[in-house]
C-alpha cells in the first residue's frame, strides 16, 4: 500500500469587526451573557447600566482542522457464477471450448472480476475539542490567509491569542486513515493508495467579553464570532495562553509513524508528497 501525506499548512481568517466594534455591540447585549432567566427578568425590571462592569476582554484565535482524503483501490479476484439450467435433458454445455458437468442441474462459470473502490473523505475537527464538526465547512467561504511556513515558529496574531489544538496532526490524520485503509480479498491487487490530500489548520476569530453582575455578585461570558457575527453566551476565556505562539514541530508531526501506528509491521510504502514544513522542523533542531 502506498500512502501520500499532503504538506501541512496553516491558515488564520481576520475578523469583519475589531474588538473595540465588537465591544460596543457586545454591551447591549450583556444581560444574555447571564442567561435566559436573566433575559426574562429583565423584561420585567431592566436593570441599569451602571450596575454591570466589564472585568476582561479578548480577542483570540480558535483552531479547527480540515483533512481531505482519498483511496482507490484497484484489484481483480475470481468468483464463481452459478448457472441454473431449466431443461433436465441437458448433462454438460460447451462455452468457448470448455466443457461444464451440470450438477444438481447447474453449471458453474468461474470469471475474473476488474474491481475498482473510491472512497473520499472530507472532515473538519473542532480543534478544541478534537470532535468532527461539519459545521466548520461554513468557514471556507471566507477568506484565509496561509501563514508562511519559516512564520509558524514566530506567529503570534498580533496582540490577539493563539488557543492550541487539542490534538495535534498526527491523531486527526490517524483517525481519518482509520476509516480508509480496508482489507482487499483480490487475485491481484492493481493499486492501493491512499492520498491525504489536505492536513489544514485555521485559526478563525473569537472575541470574548467577562462581564459582572455587580447587584447579584456573578459572572457571565458572552463570545462573539469574528466572522459570522453569532453571539453565544456561557463561553470561556483562554487567558493562559496569552503571549504562547504556535509550535510547528509539536503541532505539525505526520509523518512514517502515524502510518505504523494503523498497521504496524504491515510494509506500507510511504510517500512523504513536498513536505516543506521540514524545513521549518531542521530550523528549529
Amino acid at each position: 500500500m502506498e500512502i501520500r501525506l499532503a504538506d501541512e499548512r496553516a491558515f488564520f481568517m481576520e475578523a469583519q469587526l475589531s474588538i473595540d466594534q465588537a465591544e460596543g455591540r457586545a454591551w447591549s447585549r450583556k444581560v444574555d451573557a447571564f442567561g435566559a432567566m436573566a433575559k426574562m427578568g429583565s423584561l420585567l425590571q431592566r436593570p441599569k447600566d451602571d450596575d454591570f462592569k466589564l472585568i476582561y476582554k479578548e480577542h483570540r484565535y480558535e483552531p479547527f482542522w480540515h483533512i481531505v482524503c482519498a483511496a482507490r483501490y484497484v484489484y481483480e479476484r475470481r468468483k464463481d457464477y452459478p448457472l441454473t439450467l431449466t431443461d433436465p435433458v441437458v448433462k454438460s454445455v460447451t462455452i468457448q471450448n470448455q466443457d461444464y458437468p451440470v450438477v444438481d442441474k447447474k453449471i458453474t462459470l468461474t470469471g475474473l472480476e476488474h474491481c475498482l473502490e473510491e472512497l473520499h473523505e472530507d472532515v473538519f475537527f473542532d480543534g478544541l475539542t478534537t470532535q468532527k464538526a461539519p459545521g466548520m465547512a461554513d468557514y471556507l467561504k471566507f477568506t484565509a490567509t496561509e501563514i508562511p511556513q519559516d512564520d509558524l515558529d514566530d506567529f503570534s496574531a498580533g496582540a490577539a491569542i493563539v488557543v492550541p489544538p487539542a490534538a495535534r496532526a498526527s491523531a486527526v490524520v490517524h483517525e481519518v486513515l482509520i476509516g480508509m485503509i480496508k482489507s482487499v480479498q483480490a487475485e491481484r491487487i492493481l493499486e492501493d493508495t491512499i492520498d491525504v490530500e489536505r492536513i489544514d489548520l485555521y485559526y478563525r476569530p473569537v472575541y470574548a467579553f467577562q462581564y459582572r453582575w455587580l447587584s447579584k455578585e456573578k459572572d457571565a461570558i458572552l463570545e462573539y464570532d469574528g466572522l459570522t457575527g453569532q453571539w453565544q453566551s456561557g463561553g470561556k476565556v483562554f487567558q493562559q495562553y496569552m503571549g504562547k505562539i504556535i509550535d510547528p514541530t509539536f503541532l505539525f508531526d505526520v509523518g512514517v509513524e502515524t502510518v505504523d501506528l494503523l498497521v504496524p509491521g504491515g510494509g506500507l510504502a510511504i510517500k512523504l508528497a513536498m513536505k516543506g514544513i521540514d524545513v521549518v522542523r531542521g530550523q528549529n533542531k
